[in-house]
């Protein structure tokens, strides 16, 4: 969620950060692995999910924070944590929505803030402009959405410990995409602005 958001220092490729952060890309496939093998028949592995997902967070702050302390930020870091940061969600968000511990409303909700973030990134492109930087909400976002989703697979039993868990997980996951929305207004209005300036200099 710690995002390599300051320019750029290397153009290394094997530096630790980059390696945290294809860890966690690895991860992917294996926790939809994990949170689906009960709907095809194979045993419950919540607790090996979770385990992916609090190494996915632990890592997510860590890159972050070594590629700024040992100076190896780094463009393809740029481009792997936050790529990381999607699937997860995107891959948690199946999951869950399979599993029915998440309404598939909240689902479309998510998903339609990434499909409006997919079409800044475009219109952007074709006026020469990279994608936005990550922002403060966009990060806040990211760091509730994150907490949300393994409370909410946890709740996912029975018991005080499962009830106490989806409270939790529920206000995470409201406040998570209350601003993940709000972040994404906020891309759309820089958008707006880049391409109202340069049809200006025109």
């Amino acid at each position: 969620m710690e995002v390599q958001e300051t320019r750029v220092q290397t153009d290394r490729v094997l530096t630790i950060p980059n390696v945290l952060s294809m860890a966690r890309l690895v991860g992917v496939p294996l926790f939809i692995w994990l949170i689906l093998r009960p709907e095809f028949g194979g045993p419950k592995s919540d607790g090996w999910a979770l385990l992916v997902l609090a190494f996915s967070g632990v890592s997510d702050y860590l890159d972050g924070k070594l590629a700024r302390r040992w100076n190896q930020i780094s463009s393809l870091g740029r481009l792997l944590d936050p790529a990381a940061d999607r699937l997860y969600i995107l891959s948690t968000l199946v999951g869950l929505t399979w599993r029915e511990i998440l309404p598939l409303w909240l689902t479309v909700v998510l998903l339609a803030r990434e499909l409006v973030l997919l079409v800044m990134v475009g219109i952007l492109r074709r006026h020469g402009y990279p994608p936005p930087q990550v922002n403060f909400l966009g990060k806040a976002a990211t760091f509730n959405l994150m907490y949300a989703f393994p409370l909410l697979l946890l709740s996912d039993g029975s018991g005080w410990i499962s009830s106490l868990a989806a409270i939790f997980g529920w206000a995470f996951a409201g406040w998570g995409t209350t601003l993940y929305w709000w972040a994404g207004v906020l891309y759309v209005v820089q958008v707006r602005r880049l391409i109202r300036a340069d049809a200006m200099a025109d």
